[in-house]
């Protein structure tokens, strides 16, 4: 039983720099959540679970959906996963995503990337006050229906940050036009 108090109170420090959690429910069901912190390394680090048979959509989808499409019209348009940081942090540097996976029907001339399962978002910052908010736009889909995701996120920044979060190496920078 101490064993098990230990480790729960470990959790709860280790998960004490994340933010509380948006959640975002279709039919009575959760099918995706975020969370964001700053970590020590600087960073606005942003983590996306989503539940069984759901997918979202990369940052620079639009880009990569027009690259491929060359010039001809989209016969459909997944929307793209956005972040807007207000308050007391400016975003100095590019956002970073991780590897995406396909969900293109090139036959359709639908083009789209993004995520199953977990996703982690990731943006140097600058702090400049106390206080933030995130505001996050995106879309999560099933083979069947599809959900507009408009929430936010609130920071403390008064807290201390969260040690250097792992994998953050293995993100890369979105595409810019």
């Amino acid at each position: 039983m101490k064993l098990f108090l230990l480790v729960m109170a470990g959790l709860a420090v280790s998960g004490a720099e994340w933010t509380k959690a948006a959640e975002i429910v279709v039919d009575d069901t959760v099918c995706a959540t975020y969370r964001a912190r700053v970590d020590d390394g600087g960073h606005l680090v942003i983590a996306l679970t989503l539940a069984d048979g759901w997918h979202t959509f990369a940052m620079d989808n639009q880009i990569r959906a027009n690259e491929k499409l060359a010039g001809k019209k989209a016969l459909g348009m997944d929307k793209p996963t956005s972040f807007v940081v207000s308050g007391g942090l400016t975003v100095d540097g590019p956002w970073m995503q991780p590897a995406l996976l396909d969900f293109s029907k090139p036959e359709l001339r639908i083009f789209s990337w993004g995520f199953e399962k977990q996703a982690s978002f990731a943006a140097k910052v600058k702090r400049t006050g106390t206080a933030a908010r995130v505001g996050i736009r995106a879309q999560a889909c099933t083979e069947t229906i599809c959900k507009d995701i408009n929430t936010s996120l609130d920071l403390d920044l008064a807290l201390a940050a969260g040690p250097v979060e792992p994998g953050l190496s293995a993100l890369t920078p979105i595409r810019a036009q």
